[in-house]
């Protein structure tokens, strides 16, 4: 049963790797192809650190422009989703800190389409929980908790030792618990 898998995995992967080479060659057919593949998720993660659909549409722009210009820089084809995803953070890092923004709280998320009190209550406390951690602890908890990447694949992706991931991880949780227990919310 693992040869099955590992085949079926090695079929969806040569595709992918097929594509980069080329599009490392300069076919940008094979670029846009590669890149419209992964282009949603992008945008959602975008979303998580500009919070409004124009900024993280310019981020996945970026990210593209980025992506494009540089594409002879990723030495390992495989990792092309982990490249771009590495890419959309630093865009929207670097978009954040360029205008020092201070993001209100959409009208969205206060009106009525959350059908429970307690879970609009409890999503705002996330939201707001999330917003206050670091960069670093922000990106292993999205990609570990809402893409499930694994310890190794967030490792790769921020670039940092996978001992240091775990440990952002867990001080992250902490810090959640602390503050559900302020708030009363954590039993």
């Amino acid at each position: 049963m693992d040869c099955l898998i590992s085949k079926r995995q090695k079929k969806g992967v040569q595709p992918i790797q097929n594509l980069v080479k080329k599009a490392q060659k300069g076919d940008e057919k094979a670029f846009l192809t590669l890149f419209q593949n992964y282009e949603e998720d992008l945008y959602r993660i975008a979303y998580v650190y500009v919070k409004n659909k124009n900024d993280a549409l310019d981020v996945v722009q970026e990210t593209a422009y980025k992506a494009i210009s540089q594409i002879q820089t990723l030495k390992n084809p495989e990792y092309f989703k982990t490249w771009l995803i590495r890419i959309t953070i630093n865009c929207a890092i670097n978009l954040l800190k360029k205008e020092k923004k201070v993001v209100p709280l959409k009208s969205e998320y206060t009106e009525g389409n959350i059908s429970n009190e307690n879970d609009c209550a409890l999503r705002l406390t996330l939201r707001d929980m999330i917003e206050r951690l670091n960069e670093n602890e922000k990106s292993v908890v999205v990609l570990k908790y809402f893409y499930n990447y694994t310890f190794l694949e967030i490792s790769k992706i921020i670039e940092l030792p996978i001992g240091t991931v775990k440990t952002l991880l867990y001080r992250s949780l902490e810090k959640f618990r602390i503050q559900l227990k302020k708030e009363d919310i954590y039993e």
